[in-house]
């Protein structure tokens, strides 16, 4: 009799934790909502390109997929940022490398001391020549360290991917990456595509600076023509006058330079949807006027704008969303992120 109470009684328990754990499941799936913030930079311009400041939360208007969302959160100009410097140290850049570091020093040393910065180069692999820091020092032995690389190769697209997966995927606020390259990758494991989906996953803005490599000397007359130094008979006498022969560069050349036309411009367009996917820019200018490129870079790192919102249920399962920021003031430009796309669970 007290075996068959006993039964009874671990039954009745068993089925009332079976119906209490169901009941869980099903309010769980009723009030379950979507907490994952989207971080958009923003950067509001005159139309003469300078940068505008001072703009509060109720000046912004934010949409998504054509739909007005609630903006949660909001940094102006004078958070800290967080920037990473990419150099590019593969042996195309053996000639220009020492201006490329001067730069790099004339960069860092514009931050504040708030700011946080990085020193990251790449040839063959990726190298993290130093942590996130705000001593200047540090920074500045890092830069030295960048030196070409041994082995032939650019894994720049896994430099990115690894600097927006590891070390800024936990960090709160405003992130960017400055690049320098020729944006040629060989070697990265990361695909172009692929980069680029996870760049649309992120709030790290990326600026670009694209100089051109591998371009081939065209070849050059004698410095002195024939008229001012005519050519001699053996007697020393002024001999007959033969046109000069025609010179042209061999074909190969030709193929050739045209084939490094071609990478270049691809190489740009890659980097500018980059830029596009993140908000930033592409700079196309010669090394020597990267301190110019550089603050102004700054600058407009120093007045971005971070929003954040959390984007409404709608019923779609939907993992690429279209976005649209505007700004209650006129003769304004405002640029930021036209699109993200939900990290995959």
């Amino acid at each position: 009799m007290f075996n068959y109470k006993l039964n009874i009684l671990l039954i009745t328990l068993s089925l009332g934790f079976l119906c209490l754990k169901n009941f869980a499941q099903d309010t769980n799936e009723v009030i379950k909502v979507n907490t994952s913030l989207v971080n958009i930079p923003v950067i509001v311009s005159d139309r003469d390109g300078r940068n505008i400041a001072g703009l509060q939360q109720n000046n912004f208007i934010v949409f998504e997929d054509g739909k007005p969302q609630k903006i949660e959160y909001f940094a102006s100009e004078e958070s800290p940022i967080n920037v990473a410097l990419l150099l590019d140290t593969s042996k195309s850049t053996k000639e220009v490398l020492s201006k490329i570091k001067k730069a790099a020093k004339e960069f860092i040393k514009q931050l504040k001391p708030t700011d946080r910065a990085m020193i990251v180069s790449f040839d063959y692999q990726v190298n993290f020549l130093s942590d996130l820091t705000s001593d200047q020092k540090v920074l500045e032995k890092a830069i030295k360290k960048a030196e070409i690389g041994e082995q032939v190769g650019t894994v720049m697209q896994d430099a990115i991917y690894d600097v927006v997966n590891q070390r800024f995927a936990k960090i709160n606020g405003r992130k960017a990456i400055v690049l320098l390259t020729d944006g040629k990758d060989h070697g990265s494991y990361v695909a172009k595509q692929d980069l680029l989906y996870q760049l649309q996953e992120s709030d790290t803005m990326i600026y670009s600076v694209f100089y051109e490599t591998g371009e081939i000397q065209q070849f050059r007359p004698n410095r002195f023509p024939d008229i001012l130094f005519p050519p001699m008979n053996r007697r020393g006498g002024m001999g007959r006058q033969f046109p000069p022969p025609q010179r042209f560069p061999r074909p190969n050349q030709e193929r050739r330079q045209q084939r490094v036309d071609q990478e270049n411009e691809q190489a740009v367009e890659y980097l500018q949807k980059i830029a596009d996917a993140t908000a930033g820019r592409v700079y196309q200018k010669k090394i020597k006027d990267l301190d110019e490129t550089f603050a102004q870079i700054a600058d407009e790192l120093r007045k971005q704008y971070l929003i954040g919102y959390y984007p409404e249920e709608n019923g779609e399962a939907k993992n690429f969303h279209q976005v649209k920021v505007k700004v209650d003031k006129t003769n304004v430009v405002v640029r930021s992120k036209g699109s993200y796309r939900v990290k995959a669970e």
